[in-house]
């Protein structure tokens, strides 16, 4: 069995959704000892223990968030995205006999966690799960509601795990292709391989489109139906070659990013995949859900997103929209006319929430000598709010 029953994940787009329940279907029915024949793949190919041996990445926005979270001494602080450290450590090193508990789904980032644990006895709870189960964690520890000072949330993926060729998250990088942020926790969990390799050419282009906002969503999902009929797509440059050979040479790098490099016409690809297989929106969504139970009055929230998608999601939440039922409400800026209706009219709910009050009614952008140092956080956007 090829998936574990008691891990369920709801996708936030009803033909993802669809394709999502596809994939387990095909997963569940498929043996444990797959062939190694035309057609099959070993999801264990090139994969290994998760290393945690390079160098934490530069924080992004590590000034502003220290800034706008104004952690004071002896408060209870929860980085709800630990990854290499960097901003724990910072509050850690300004501000005295404050507390952090250290959340990250990656086991990689927790072993971290847990030698900065040692650094500052006392100080540092490193806590190993997904946003979605913080609640139960925060509740063995006995933190109860409304208890936490400041909450700092860093979506996406970090530059510790772009930088791991064999977590297969970055496309200029050969690997294999994975993609999942705890595969090490739940071995068992559909990889980027499975997807890529086991869904029909319509659910790949759904997902291309609710994920990545990829306009050529269908030209791609046939290129790689096309190529895993000759040969499985199981690493990260191969699926990188699938999706440059769906254009011609001109466009491959015609796209640029916000510095005006370009950029590989398969980014949004690996994008739409890996939010895809970690559930990253969902996730998003619970993880604000337990910030805003766990924060005390006048707490702070800061939440830091790197693409559309989570920003959209962070906005209309802060903004008291409703997003309890996710499938049905759309992310996309391209799909908020009239033939995607909204759960609710945003005219009427904006700035209305009874939870949060904007502290910056606008997000913060890095500054463009921070882009210089550390380009990765080109597109980072912080917004800030204050728990009512």
């Amino acid at each position: 069995m090829l998936f574990i029953s008691n891990i369920m994940i709801w996708k936030t787009n009803p033909a993802a959704q669809r394709a999502w329940r596809s994939l387990m279907l095909r997963l569940n029915s498929a043996t444990a000892g797959l062939s190694s024949g035309p057609g099959s793949w070993d999801r264990s190919d090139g994969l290994s223990c998760v290393s945690a041996e390079k160098p934490p990445h530069m924080p992004v926005m590590l000034k502003e968030v220290l800034h706008y979270l104004d952690v004071k001494p002896a408060q209870v602080v929860l980085d709800m995205t630990f990854g290499g450290g960097g901003h724990t450590k910072a509050i850690l090193n300004t501000v005295p006999e404050v507390t952090v508990l250290a959340l990250d789904r990656d086991p990689a980032a927790i072993s971290l966690a847990q030698q900065l644990a040692k650094e500052h006895s006392g100080r540092v709870k490193p806590l190993l799960g997904r946003f979605s189960e913080l609640e139960a964690l925060l509740s063995n520890m006995n933190i109860k509601s409304g208890s936490i000072d400041a909450v700092l949330l860093d979506a996406g993926c970090s530059s510790m795990q772009m930088d791991q060729e064999e977590r297969g998250f970055s496309l200029s990088k050969d690997g294999p292709l994975d993609m999942r942020m705890d595969g090490e926790r739940y071995p068992d969990m559909p990889c980027a391989a499975d997807v890529v390799n086991t869904l029909d050419q319509q659910a790949l282009a759904s997902i291309l489109t609710a994920y990545g906002e990829e306009r050529h969503s269908r030209k791609i999902a046939s290129a790689i139906v096309e190529a895993r009929r000759v040969n499985p797509i199981t690493r990260t440059q191969q699926l990188a070659s699938v999706v440059a050979g769906a254009f011609p040479p001109s466009v491959l790098y015609a796209r640029k990013d916000r510095l005006q490099r370009r950029a590989h016409i398969a980014t949004k690809t690996f994008q739409a995949l890996r939010i895809f297989v970690n559930d990253e929106l969902n996730e998003l969504h619970k993880g604000l859900c337990v910030a805003q139970s766990a924060l005390k009055p006048g707490g702070r929230l800061c939440v830091i997103t790197f693409h559309s998608l989570e920003d959209r999601l962070v906005k209309r939440f802060l903004q008291g929209h409703d997003l309890s039922n996710l499938d049905r409400y759309h992310f996309s800026q391209n799909k908020q006319g009239s033939s995607k209706k909204k759960l609710v009219d945003e005219s009427s709910e904006r700035n209305k929430s009874s939870y949060w009050f904007p502290v910056k009614r606008k997000v913060v952008s890095p500054e463009k000598d921070d882009v210089r140092e550390n380009p990765r956080g080109r597109s980072a956007k912080l917004r800030i709010a204050l728990r009512r």
